[in-house]
């Protein structure tokens, strides 16, 4: 039922995949897959470039037809780059190789090199979010599980570390899957803006080498990438895009955080509501045979710590020198911060998929207060009768009277002259956690219904990224 839920929730994910795309982030980073965006960048930029006038037909045809690796092989380009110390350069030598005289001249032609690898940045940023919802994805469908299953199931909310008041844990459940659907939302809308910086517009991002035609030049090039309309303003030296794509993983991993540190104390000895299944063979101590130690909840934790300290690097970019640096070497810190956001996503469905949950243990839990967690309860029962100032404080009393004289809270409500004889027909129910649940099973369901109706996808319309 699950795998089937899952399957269904990721349908609308399906149109967007393609044979050739990247199976996970960790591919989008690869050397192979680098080289092959900077080579289908450069048979963009040629092809518009033809489309305007600014070199002919046959030489764009030439240099598309070329840019794979069979006409770059990595082997080759490394060697290249230990005698002229430049990637860009390295690349396009060993290319040109290949290439007449004519295409020889127009590749790479009123480009630079942080046009292309600004650019391919750009699709490797996008890659990774496609790849990253489609895990959220997969993690909304199993938290959307666990709400729909758990929606009546009481357990005690915690507040400050203490017993507060009942809540169902399908309840808990569906405020994760709103989160998750906030970070999907946030990546959504990133996205809205990445795909609208300019690409291709030289080394101080004037258009100089194109002449009057440079910005009709970088829209038709954006276009076949995918990408664009294009905004007026240069962007190469303002880096606040991947500052952002940086600040939205790092809330990502704190709420992915914040699910993992619950279920790592909800799973604790003295609580154990929850449990991550392992399996018969594994061992969680080398010294202490009984432990049931968690895994995935403790990795979730070091996630959250790990990647808003790479956000950081990217945060700092943000601040360039004038048209543009690269004293932060950010290109790496993009990569590393990808790929430990998807190592992030693997083991929360992991341990989404595997996690046990003990309706017996939550529901003796929400008794080991001996009914004192109704009090908010016994008091709103009370003031009509004795108001609410004085049903306060009685219920107060009468909680000290329970922990200090060694009563039952019903005993001392009981006993108690002022408030005990309004009390008495209807305490057992007062009394019952799981007749104060509030709205908590229909929490669940409309946060369920919201997710089902609302797109996953981005939905890209007028952006104030100018």
């Amino acid at each position: 039922m699950m795998n089937s839920l899952i399957s269904g929730w990721l349908l609308i994910l399906a149109s967007s995949s393609s044979p050739s795309s990247p199976q996970t982030v960790e591919d989008v980073f690869t050397p192979e897959h680098r080289n092959m965006l900077v080579m289908q960048v450069e048979a963009a930029i040629a092809n518009a470039q033809a489309d305007h006038g600014v070199i002919s037909r046959k030489v764009a045809r030439e240099i598309g037809r070329t840019a794979t690796l069979e006409y770059a092989p990595l082997d080759e380009v490394a060697a290249e780059y230990k005698i002229v110390r430049h990637r860009m350069v390295a690349l396009l030598n060993v290319w040109r190789r290949s290439l007449s005289p004519e295409a020889q001249n127009a590749l790479h032609f009123g480009a630079t090199t942080v046009d292309i690898y600004d650019t391919v940045r750009i699709l490797q940023v996008r890659e990774s979010i496609g790849l990253l919802r489609e895990d959220m994805l997969a993690v909304e469908a199993l938290l959307v599980e666990l709400a729909r299953e758990y929606r009546d199931t009481p357990m005690i909310g915690r507040t400050l570390g203490q017993h507060a008041l009942p809540i169902t844990f399908g309840k808990k459940a569906s405020v994760w899957a709103a989160a998750n659907r906030r970070n999907i939302e946030r990546l959504n809308d990133m996205e809205c803006r990445l795909v609208t910086l300019g690409v291709f517009r030289g080394a101080v991002g004037t258009h100089l080498g194109l002449g009057p035609k440079g910005i009709e030049i970088e829209n038709s090039v954006a276009e076949s990438l995918g990408l664009g309309p294009v905004t007026p303003a240069d962007w190469h030296g303002m880096r606040d895009v991947f500052g952002e794509y940086a600040s939205v993983l790092s809330i990502s991993s704190r709420t992915y955080s914040k699910i993992g540190e619950e279920i790592f104390f909800l799973q604790s000895t003295d609580i154990g509501e929850v449990y991550e299944r392992r399996a018969s063979t594994a061992i969680s101590s080398s010294t202490m045979p009984h432990k049931r130690n968690p895994s995935r909840s403790e990795a979730l934790i070091h996630w959250g710590r790990v990647i808003p300290a790479e956000a950081n690097i990217l945060m700092d970019d943000i601040a360039n020198a004038f048209e543009r640096d690269n004293t932060s070497r950010p290109n790496s810190t993009i990569e590393d911060l990808s790929v430990d956001a998807a190592e992030m996503m693997d083991d929360l469905e992991s341990l989404l998929e595997r996690l046990e949950v003990e309706p017996d243990r939550m529901a003796e839990n929400l008794g080991r207060t001996d009914g004192m967690i109704l009090a908010q309860r016994i008091v709103f029962a009370l003031q009509e009768d004795v108001g609410k100032e004085a049903a306060e404080a009685h219920v107060t009393e009468a909680a000290r009277a329970s922990l200090t004289q060694g009563l039952s809270f019903r005993e001392s409500l009981l006993a108690d002259p002022e408030i005990g004889p309004y009390l008495t027909d209807n305490i057992d129910e007062l009394l019952d956690p799981s007749t104060y649940l509030g709205l908590s099973a229909e929490q669940a369901d409309e946060t369920i219904a919201w997710l089902a109706s609302t797109p996953a996808t981005p939905v890209c319309g007028e952006t104030s990224a100018r």
